[in-house]
């Protein structure tokens, strides 16, 4: 079998994601075949090689996949050395998951968390353009030339947005509630683009990724995703 990066194996097995992997292997607590490996690239024959990760075994894990309904003031993030609440505390799992899609505290609404990390890397890679909706609560009211500008791509600083879909629901003189879908996942990214037309957001909620809805689940509930709705994520990959 060819040889396959460290971190990619470490992730798949559940560890952490590939990112977090890369962090622990520089830190020294990675053993392959009883000799320490801090430096990348590192390359391992999964099948043949024993690979520890601190003082740990590693063993592949199955697959899991679960929806969280993210509530305010969750991070998503596997550490925070400020000990905040992450979304990981939320789904009490033997496997060791992470969030496919990060949301910002204030941000509520859906999480994918997962420990396959192929799966991962696909639905987070620019050139997939996994599309991604959010409702927005914002302050006033919503008008035409706002709409189009939002359509049409704002000018941030990383460069100018894609194009996205923009629907007002509901429009009123005091607030407006605004659906946005994106393809791209740039830091706070709806928050910036509404900022930068001039709509201040008083509540911003993902609903969907890809094909797969929120639908009813609670604030800070959870539930695994059935093989059909794995399916629904993947499919968009293969569009």
């Amino acid at each position: 079998m060819a040889k396959e990066r460290l971190q990619k194996v470490m992730a798949a097995a559940g560890v952490a994601s590939r990112r977090e992997c890369e962090e622990l292997i520089l830190t020294g607590v990675v053993r392959v075949n009883g000799k320490v490996v801090d430096e990348l690239p590192a390359f391992v024959d999964p099948q043949a090689d024993t690979i520890v990760v601190d003082g740990k075994r590693l063993r592949p894990a199955p697959k899991v996949y679960y929806l969280l309904n993210k509530p305010r003031g969750v991070i998503c993030t596997n550490r925070d050395p400020q000990g905040r609440r992450k979304a990981i505390d939320l789904v009490p799992l033997s496997e060791r998951v992470f969030c496919i899609g990060r949301l910002d505290a204030d941000t509520t609404g859906m999480i994918v968390l997962t420990n396959d990390s192929e799966l991962a890397n696909e639905l987070t890679h620019p050139k997939y353009k996994v599309p991604k909706t959010y409702l927005a609560k914002v302050r006033g009211r919503v008008d035409a030339p706002m709409v189009d500008r939002l359509k049409k791509g704002i000018w941030l600083a990383e460069g100018k947005t894609g194009k996205a879909s923009v629907k007002v629901l509901k429009a009123g003189h005091d607030g407006s509630l605004v659906e946005i879908t994106i393809s791209q996942g740039l830091n706070r990214q709806v928050r910036r683009m509404l900022a930068r037309v001039g709509i201040p957001v008083k509540a911003l909620t993902r609903v969907r990724i890809g094909d797969l809805a929120l639908g009813k689940l609670g604030s800070g509930k959870f539930r695994a995703l059935s093989q059909a709705e794995v399916g629904l994520l993947k499919r968009g990959l293969r569009d």
